[in-house]
């Protein structure tokens, strides 16, 4: 199976550029349901991903910000926890599927590292219940019970 089935393309994802300002960055976040977005450079090359919290804790280091002095603050300042992992086209699905156990998403990058999308770790879950709905409740709920609560059941 091909990852371009899954693939959400980069005009549909929310993301900013590395250049933005705090201020860019919040405006362009604002009332979206997503803990971490990709970042871009401007010619379109994926730089890696910046989280809510990343955003709070630089800004608990900037004494005294407010909205105005944030278009001064330029985002690439902002330390990132971590960067999700990116993969090419060419990809294979258990590559794939590796990296979507540790990531809410996966970004998607061609051969010159330019950002062309992301594959969504709920779409890949979906497709997964879908090959496997023929078995009995119990096989599903198994794994997925032992492991609530743990962090990287998310």
């Amino acid at each position: 199976m091909n990852l371009l089935f899954f693939l959400t393309p980069k005009q549909d994802v929310l993301y900013i550029y590395e250049d933005f300002t705090l201020r860019q960055t919040l405006e362009k976040w604002a009332n979206q349901r997503f803990a971490t977005i990709p970042v871009l450079k401007r010619n379109g090359e994926y730089v890696g991903t910046i989280t809510e919290g990343d955003i709070l804790w630089g800004m608990k280091n900037l004494h005294g910000l407010d909205l105005e002095a944030s278009e001064d603050v330029p985002i690439a300042s902002f330390a990132r926890r971590r960067d999700y992992k990116a993969v090419t086209v060419t990809t294979d699905m258990p590559t794939l599927l590796r990296a979507a156990i540790d990531q809410n998403f996966v970004p998607v990058v061609d051969d010159r590292n330019v950002f062309i999308g992301m594959v969504r770790r709920t779409v890949l879950l979906k497709e997964m219940y879908g090959k496997y709905a023929g078995l009995p409740p119990r096989k599903h709920t198994r794994d997925a019970t032992s492991r609530q609560g743990s962090p990287s059941s998310n």
